[in-house]
Order: structure tokens, then C-alpha cells, then sequence
């Protein structure tokens, strides 16, 4: 099958530039393909923005990168209309956001001013501005990066904003083997110049049209909504998942189905990508200091599969 194909490919030339990583990949692959907003956390320096440049290269899309800062304004995002004598009247000038993937680099640096600024784009595909609406080019994806909370100068994201990231992933450090391949070879910003684009924007239309087209059988969707009724029970989680986070779980079970080359859902796609889809929009309850992802991971043994 040739998206099959054209899907190894794509896994396969990410894996050249962000090495020892490949289940991180495959996940933020699904995430695009599923047409969600992927959320990247981890520490400075093991490779987030890397890997976001280079899935806008190798997914054939324009791109902008914003490092997000305390001091950036919604308008920075967005746009601004700016007074131009020769015209003698204002002019538009389009902010980053007018893009088809938005690197926001850093984005809990930034104040929920600005975070929210965000929120109508990711939402609805456009952004208000002077009372005037303007669709955004599509695509359109957020692939995000953030720090860990503890770190100095980071805001929590609110929880609305949280739930519309279709899913969060960490790269966690490197293996041995990794690193050395890191330490002796090329620099990976480097490689990045020569990544040549593997699909177009209308062949990932096409790709996110088949995603759409997977089956999924009543019996696993009775599952998904096992899990969700799991999450709303009071017993692993201070607040349920909300019914567009279970749509967000099957859409990106699909994706990850259309990768493994099935044109149906099974639950393993489901588990492969439950904490990934769900941890980040849900807050634990009990154990202290457990995480959202032990949690999930812990939930969905306890469910009894279809």
C-alpha cells in the first residue's frame, strides 16, 4: 500500500534526525495524521525543537517558529493592523500564527494573556483580530514545547488550553547508544537543511481522510467508553474526561491504526496512546505525588478489555 509506504518513510527519516526515539515519533506522527495539536515536555536541550522543525520539513509544510517569552503580546501572535501613509489608511500585517505549523517554543514562559491568544486558533482554526475574523491556512497544527513546571519563570497552562493539545509527549534523555551517535556525529540543526518533504499538504489531506475512514466497531467503542466512565468515577481522578477529549482518544486510536497498516481500531491502538492522549487533562487523586501517567497506565489495567 503506498501510505504505508510513505508513513514508514516518514518514520524513518525522523528517526535519522532525533535518534532513539522512535515510539516519541511514531506518537507525534499519529498526532498530526489524527489532526490534533501536539504538546512536547521535557528539560532544555534533549531535542524538542529539533523534532518540531523537523516534522513541519518532513511533513511538506510551511512553518514559524515563536520563542513565547513573559513580555510577548497576543499581538506579537497575531498580527496587527499598522498605519501606512502611502495608502493613507491601515494595513494588516499577518503575525506568525498565519502559518500551516506554529513552532511555539516555550510556550509556559509566555503569560496566559498570550497563552489564551492561542486558544481560538487552535480551536477554531482562525483568530480574531480588530473584530474582524481571519481563517488560518490549512493545515494548521501547534506543535508546542514547555519545560517542566519546578523550572524558574513558567506559568501552568490552564486546562483549557491543555485539552486542545490532542496529546503530550516527553523524549525523556537519550540512551547510551544514542548519545554516542549524538557525540560523534553530525550536528542534528544541520541535518535538518537537507530533509526533504515527503508529503504534500494534499496528500496529508489525504492521509487524515483515510484516519477518518478507519472502522470502529461497537464493541470497541463501548471500551473507549469504559475508559471514559473510568476517568468520571472519582476514583483515579479529581475530574472526568470531557466527551471532545473521548472523540480526541478515537481519532488518534484511528491514526495509530492506519500506521500499524489496519483499516480498523483494535484496542491496543486505544491503550498505545491513552496516557499520551488523556495524562495532560487529568489531575490524579490519592496517592500523592503520583503521576497523571502512572495513573492513566494504572486505569486502563484495572478496565476490562472488550
Amino acid at each position: 500500500m503506498h501510505e504505508q509506504q510513505t508513513i514508514a518513510s516518514l518514520l524513518n527519516q525522523l528517526n535519522t534526525v532525533i535518534v532513539g526515539k522512535s515510539l516519541q515519533i511514531r506518537d507525534c506522527v499519529t498526532c498530526l495524521l489524527a489532526g490534533g495539536h501536539l504538546l512536547i515536555e521535557d528539560v532544555p536541550g534533549v531535542g524538542k525543537t529539533t523534532l518540531a522543525h523537523a516534522l513541519a520539513r518532513s511533513f511538506g509544510l510551511s512553518f514559524a517558529r515563536v520563542q513565547f517569552t513573559a513580555d510577548l503580546m497576543p499581538s506579537d501572535l497575531t498580527g496587527l493592523s499598522i498605519y501606512e501613509r502611502g495608502r493613507e489608511g491601515f494595513v494588516f500585517h499577518p503575525g506568525p500564527v498565519f502559518t500551516q505549523v506554529l513552532l511555539a517554543d516555550e510556550i509556559n514562559r509566555a503569560s496566559p494573556k498570550t497563552q489564551s491568544a492561542l486558544l481560538e486558533a487552535m480551536e477554531e482554526k482562525q483568530v480574531t483580530i480588530e473584530g474582524q475574523t481571519r481563517a488560518l491556512p490549512q493545515p494548521f497544527f501547534v506543535i508546542a514545547t514547555q519545560n517542566p513546571l519546578d523550572q524558574l519563570g513558567t506559568f501552568a497552562l490552564p486546562e483549557s488550553q491543555l485539552d486542545r493539545f490532542l496529546m503530550r509527549i516527553a523524549l525523556g534523555y537519550p540512551d547510551r547508544a544514542a548519545e554516542r551517535l549524538l557525540l560523534s556525529g553530525q550536528d542534528r540543526r544541520d541535518l535538518l537543511d537537507t530533509l526533504p518533504a515527503l508529503l504534500t499538504p494534499q496528500s496529508l489531506a489525504a492521509l487524515q481522510q483515510q484516519v477518518r475512514a478507519v472502522h470502529a466497531s461497537d464493541a470497541l467503542l463501548a471500551y473507549v467508553q469504559d475508559l471514559l466512565d473510568a476517568t468520571r468515577s472519582g476514583r483515579w481522578f479529581v475530574q472526568g474526561l470531557s466527551p471532545r477529549a473521548g472523540m480526541a482518544l478515537l481519532r488518534a486510536a484511528k491514526a495509530r491504526a492506519l500506521i500499524e497498516g489496519r483499516d480498523y481500531v483494535a484496542p491496543d491502538d486505544v491503550q498505545a496512546i491513552c496516557a499520551q492522549t488523556m495524562a495532560h487533562r487529568l489531575v490524579p487523586v490519592g496517592e500523592a505525588g503520583r503521576a497523571a501517567v502512572a495513573q492513566v497506565q494504572a486505569m486502563v489495567e484495572a478496565t476490562p478489555l472488550p
